[in-house]
């Protein structure tokens, strides 16, 4: 039977050629646009640097960070390419960013003043992208604030102190194919683009289409294309189809060894609260994993995982450090391995399956899987790093 090290009570294994095949795939699916890898909160759960690299050596060649202390820190691992980070609060660290060569994503005019000013101490322009807010409602420039920060932005352009390198957007509906707001976004995009350019602005690149236009609105790609939760193999949603229809394999396997094993008699009850009594005697299996790892308390009574061959239920609820399956009337070993999710390959459940079972989406599922999980490289190539398989959740080497 099937054992995980020993030494490991639970791995999130991590197949870079997976993540390889899967850039692969979608670049196919634009292949007229550049590919930006979107690394942010640790890559999906993946591990930000290793999946960097991975997806470089695969031809992204942009990355992508929500904060900019994701893209300083790829700058501190060696890595070189372009890098856009997006999420900036004031008094954020934009010279340290100017000096590393970021593209720094301005939404509006406070953001504009301090990047600037940031400049001038540098002594060198910033690399900016504006970005619109079409209807999403989160961050960017409303189209009103628009012609505003355009003529600001060309301000900073003939002081010297900034470029602006792009303009782009975001969806909101896009995991949803055929939702009127698909097409209405794309609307004001081209608008505000159009305005822009009229005005002066040279972008390098336009971009508003994130894994699930990559995968279905060809005519959102222009010059770039941002993938995110597609690029890790996981689906943005059953709307839009399964991975494997998709053409995608899943990046991460999450697998834990059997702590415990013990016949227990009928009417016994099983974790807090007895939400689950055995019916019979039968045998409970103790997964060494909880919500500390990022089990979702959620799925207490319904996560599926593969033990002895078969799925098993969460028997009772998810505690901090550990649950419970009721393995009937099967016996297997301590240290056996229990798969909670995975490709498939060995019919192990899927991400979607516990995002199912949690009521949430398969992105939370990878994403939250927490630092006391060690992250297992597999299939580097040799232009990757191979002086430590096992990264902690910034991507630093244990």
């Amino acid at each position: 039977m099937s054992q995980t090290p020993p030494s490991l009570r639970a791995r999130a294994e991590i197949d870079l050629a997976a993540l390889r095949a899967n850039v692969r795939a979608l670049r196919a699916r634009a292949p007229q646009a550049a590919l930006m890898a979107v690394v942010k909160s640790d890559a999906y759960g993946h591990g930000m640097v290793p999946c960097a690299r991975a997806a470089l050596a695969a031809g992204a060649t942009w990355l992508g960070t929500a904060t900019p202390q994701e893209a300083l820190a790829l700058r501190a691992a060696g890595i070189q390419a372009r890098v856009l980070c997006w999420l900036w609060t004031p008094g954020g660290p934009w010279r340290e960013g100017i000096e590393a060569g970021l593209d720094m994503a301005v939404s509006g005019l406070w953001a504009l003043r301090e990047v600037t000013a940031a400049a001038r101490e540098a002594g060198q322009p910033a690399r900016i992208q504006l970005k619109a807010d079409t209807g999403l409602g989160r961050n960017g420039c409303q189209p009103a604030d628009w012609p505003g920060l355009i003529a600001a932005a060309l301000a900073a352009e003939s002081e010297g102190t900034v470029k602006v390198t792009g303009l782009w957007s975001h969806f909101a509906c896009a995991d949803e194919p055929g939702h009127p707001s698909i097409t209405a976004q794309l609307d004001a995009f081209g608008d505000m683009v159009t305005y822009a350019e009229k005005a002066g602005i040279a972008p390098e690149v336009r971009h508003i289409a994130n894994s699930p236009a990559t995968l279905t609105l060809p005519e959102s790609h222009f010059d770039l294309v941002r993938t995110g939760i597609a690029m890790y193999g996981v689906s943005p949603s059953p709307e839009v189809g399964a991975h494997d229809a998709l053409g995608l394999r899943p990046v991460m396997t999450l697998a834990a060894s059997v702590a415990l094993v013990k016949r227990v008699p009928a009417g016994h009850g099983v974790s807090y609260g007895h939400h689950y009594v055995t019916a019979e005697e039968t045998t409970l299996g103790l997964i060494p994993l909880g919500y500390a790892d990022g089990i979702p308390r959620h799925a207490s009574g319904r996560g599926p995982v593969l033990v002895g061959g078969e799925w098993r239920r969460v028997a009772g609820r998810v505690a901090m450090d550990q649950f419970v399956v009721d393995l009937g009337g099967q016996s297997v070993p301590e240290g056996a391995q229990a798969l909670l999710f995975g490709p498939g390959d060995r019919g192990e459940p899927s991400a979607e399956d516990w995002a199912q079972a949690a009521g949430t989406i398969a992105y939370e599922i990878v994403t939250r899987i927490g630092t006391r999980v060690p992250r297992v490289y597999l299939n580097e190539e040799p232009t990757e790093p191979t002086e430590s398989r096992e990264f902690n959740e910034g991507g630093a080497a244990r």
